[in-house]
């Protein structure tokens, strides 16, 4: 089974964009223009005026934005 870090990799690459649910509530939008994918597992994200460097373990939720 591939790791959560492994299957945003992947679902960033494919849809583009990806939010996710940390273990502390906060949610943030991954975007394949705003995040690199660091030694695994973590992950940084450059989101507006703040860089959030994630550990994809504490990940407690992620979901893709789909169009109806």
């Amino acid at each position: 089974m591939a790791s959560t870090y492994q299957r945003l990799e992947d679902g960033l690459e494919e849809k583009g964009e990806i939010m996710v649910k940390l273990a502390g509530g906060e949610e943030l939008e991954l975007h394949t223009h705003n995040v690199e994918f660091e030694e695994e597992p973590y992950i940084r994200i450059d989101a507006d005026d703040q860089v959030h460097w994630v550990d994809a373990s504490q990940i407690a939720h992620y979901w893709i934005h789909e169009e109806l």
